[in-house]
């Protein structure tokens, strides 16, 4: 649990700045859901960090990403805690989601990789995870942790988010595939619609 947080967030620009504090993870995040994909990420990492500059890149979401955690236990408590973190951003920066396509979908391949992502905005999260990295490490990054980012990400940004592995047998392509697909589907769902840039995009007028 949090034991210090503070955030801000710009209605005007989609903009949201966070700070979550715990005694596992010092985390600052800072993001622009109409930015150009411009990216400053670093946790402490090495491979997560590549995999959150694919994912602002392809959201074209400008991302700055500072997490400092207990890298001496493992990685798990920095990539969760940075998942929680960026959902937490992504919320506030959607504030009502007045506007936003709301929906989102990508397939995409990466060399023998092939990954499909849908999202929903819903802010119901819920996580439908259909991937199987066949090696437990990419390096030094235990695999498993792409589905706990994932996780935290969409519990955190309320997303409905379904990822489905059709092909891959490299481990680093499927997973640099899944942050691209997820980041080319949020593009997607969080742009404004011209035709309905004024409205909530639900029958009930709220998200």
């Amino acid at each position: 649990m949090p034991i210090e947080g503070h955030q801000t967030r710009d209605d005007q620009m989609r903009t949201a700045s966070l700070t979550r504090s715990t005694t596992e993870t010092d985390i600052n995040v800072e993001i622009n859901l109409d930015g150009t994909g411009t990216y400053d990420n670093k946790t402490g990492v090495g491979f997560f960090d590549h995999m959150l500059d694919q994912l602002a890149r392809h959201a074209l979401i400008d991302m700055k990403i500072r997490t400092k955690g207990d890298l001496h236990i493992d990685d798990h408590h920095s990539v969760e805690d940075t998942g929680i973190a960026l959902g937490q951003a992504l919320t506030q920066a959607l504030n009502d989601k007045r506007g936003i396509r709301r929906y989102g979908a990508c397939l995409l391949p990466m060399d023998d990789a092939l990954v499909r992502t849908a999202l929903d905005l819903s802010g119901r999260p819920f996580l439908v995870w259909n991937v199987d990295l066949p090696t437990p490490k990419i390096g030094t990054f235990d695999t498993e942790l792409v589905r706990e980012f994932f996780q935290a990400f969409s519990t955190h940004g309320g997303i409905t988010l379904h990822v489905d592995q059709l092909h891959g047998i490299n481990s680093h392509h499927i997973a640099e595939a899944t942050f691209k697909s997820v980041a080319r589907a949020l593009r997607e769902a969080v742009e404004v619609d011209p035709r309905k840039a004024d409205a909530i995009p639900s029958t009930k007028g709220t998200l």
